[in-house]
């Protein structure tokens, strides 16, 4: 709990509104949650003197939004699996999600009127922006794999938008998706600082990166082979876990590398966790594979 924040909830609905989450919620209270109403996530630490002026603020404000919005806050010390998985290098971090995706956020302390203006938006953009629709149909359209329906969808969006984060995000994950990594990587290139810094850009950026150590993971018969030949050999099964997921076979590739870190956590500076997360933020948040990866890999680090 936040040193100088209430420990008194206001009864039922502030209990629904603020929560306390975990590594283990964080599917249920932010993902499975954020399909009903954006979600905000505080990362802080009991240490970070910030965190002890914006949470407050925000939780009053989320109680001012009247439900429609909540607020989840994760305590990092208590968390550090969940707050690497999400990159979280500093706090206070805050990131909004809607549709089960991370949709804006901020690093650091912030004015409560910037506050105000971040929830309003969060609030107001169901239906207020013409351009939501199309965004709600290039997500939908990315679950059901549709990528030309889904860059179609996010070029629409960024004709009239073109530095809206959401856009930029989707058409990243359509072109990997469509087997264009290259296009990918030339509109990655091609961003500005500040939008390539957005979490829900930054997240995207795995997908490229996966896609293109993919195309150079080689044959995967032939690094199966390798493997059955060296079995306790780590770099075999990492070979063979980048070519799996290079070939569209992520639950594979999940398997190899939760099974590398299970025997040697610390192996080449913990590179299977590494990739683990790389691959859970390109499937999404959102994604089942991601959401029972996660919950895989903590049972390792926790056990």
């Amino acid at each position: 709990m936040i040193i100088g924040s209430s420990t008194k909830t206001t009864g039922a609905a502030d209990g629904d509104l603020i929560k306390d989450g975990t590594i283990q919620s964080f599917g249920a209270d932010v993902i499975n949650a954020s399909l009903q109403r954006p979600v905000i996530v505080d990362f802080w630490a009991p240490w970070c003197g910030p965190c002890k002026t914006l949470t407050p603020t925000l939780e009053k404000l989320v109680r001012q939004a009247n439900g429609a919005v909540q607020l989840v806050k994760i305590n990092i010390d208590e968390n550090q699996a969940l707050a690497a998985q999400l990159r979280i290098q500093s706090v206070p971090t805050v990131y909004a999600f809607v549709s089960g995706q991370p949709v804006d956020g901020f690093v650091g302390a912030q004015p409560e009127s910037k506050l105000k203006a971040f929830i309003d938006a969060l609030v107001g953009s169901a239906g207020a922006d013409p351009l939501v629709d199309a965004l709600e149909q290039g997500h939908a359209a990315l679950e059901r794999s549709d990528f030309k329906a889904a860059a179609k969808a996010f070029s629409a969006v960024l004709s009239e938008d073109p530095a809206n984060a959401k856009a930029v995000a989707g058409m990243i994950r359509s072109y990997v998706g469509a087997g264009n990594a290259s296009a990918a990587r030339r509109l990655v290139d091609g961003l500005d600082p500040e939008i390539k810094a957005k979490p829900e850009v930054a997240l995207a950026l795995a997908a490229v990166e996966l896609a293109e150590e993919g195309a150079k993971g080689g044959d995967v018969a032939r690094l199966r082979k390798a493997l059955e030949d060296r079995p306790d050999d780590p770099q075999a099964r990492y070979d063979y876990a980048v070519a799996l997921y290079g070939n569209g076979d992520a639950q594979g590739a999940i398997d190899e590398l939760l099974s590398l870190f299970r025997a040697d956590r610390t192996w080449n500076d913990e590179a299977a966790r590494k990739q683990l997360v790389k691959i859970f933020d390109a499937l999404g948040h959102g994604h089942p594979l991601a959401i029972t990866g996660r919950r895989r890999l903590s049972t390792i680090l926790f056990s």
